[in-house]
């Protein structure tokens, strides 16, 4: 009998999961609730998150959430199903990673200033300890206001841009940078739950 227990890895890009804050969604009831699965954990992938030449964002998103997925699954209870996902923020083909530094994550926030940028999130389910079931990604448009320097001084000095791709966060303080946004919330949060959910839900036995 094949077991439902769900692993979860790189959730949010975060690779160590002491790395998330307490409210990052991969601990949610909400997203436990998704997965449709008994029993859900965070594993940490030991991948290295490094784009290759010529590497789209979808194709990179995609490509950490199955090598992250394969990772973790590989050292899993066969039979278990494993999900990878990788958010990375991206602007004229330019990926923003976590700024390394207050000057990295004012650079990043002047040139989301003003400007629409899109989220993309790569998710991809394996059953341990190598079958992938599904691999696909999640995309939406974010569209920032325009910026002053006391703003974008301000938010860095909160500490809140430094473990998040493109240096912001639409669930906290940076909420009120963006007036619109095209797509699914939850995907600039870090993990799409709906498109979770609709992979999930139509294995058998969850």
């Amino acid at each position: 009998m094949k077991s439902n227990n769900l692993w979860a890895c790189g959730i949010a890009s975060y690779n160590n999961p002491r790395d998330a804050p307490d409210s990052g969604l991969q601990f949610s009831p909400a997203a436990r609730a998704a997965a449709k699965c008994s029993q859900f954990d965070v594993r940490p992938s030991g991948i290295e998150e490094a784009r290759l030449p010529g590497e789209s964002p979808e194709d990179f998103a995609c490509r950490l959430a199955r090598d992250k997925a394969l990772d973790v699954a590989g050292q899993s209870e066969p039979g278990s199903l494993v999900l990878g996902a990788d958010t990375v923020v991206a602007i004229n083909g330019e990926i923003l990673e976590k700024p390394v530094d207050a000057a990295d994550a004012t650079r990043m926030l002047r040139i989301l200033s003003g400007r629409t940028h899109r989220v993309i999130t790569g998710v991809c389910l394996v059953r341990a300890p190598e079958t992938i079931l599904a691999s696909t990604h999640e995309m939406t448009s974010v569209t920032f206001r325009n910026l002053t320097d006391d703003e974008i001084g301000s938010y860095v000095e909160s500490g809140e841009p430094f473990d998040k791709a493109g240096g912001y966060a639409i669930q906290g303080l940076a909420s009120r940078f963006v007036p619109r946004i095209e797509g699914c919330y939850f995907n600039v949060v870090g993990l799409p739950i709906p498109l979770v959910y609709e992979i999930v839900k139509i294995l058998p036995g969850t």
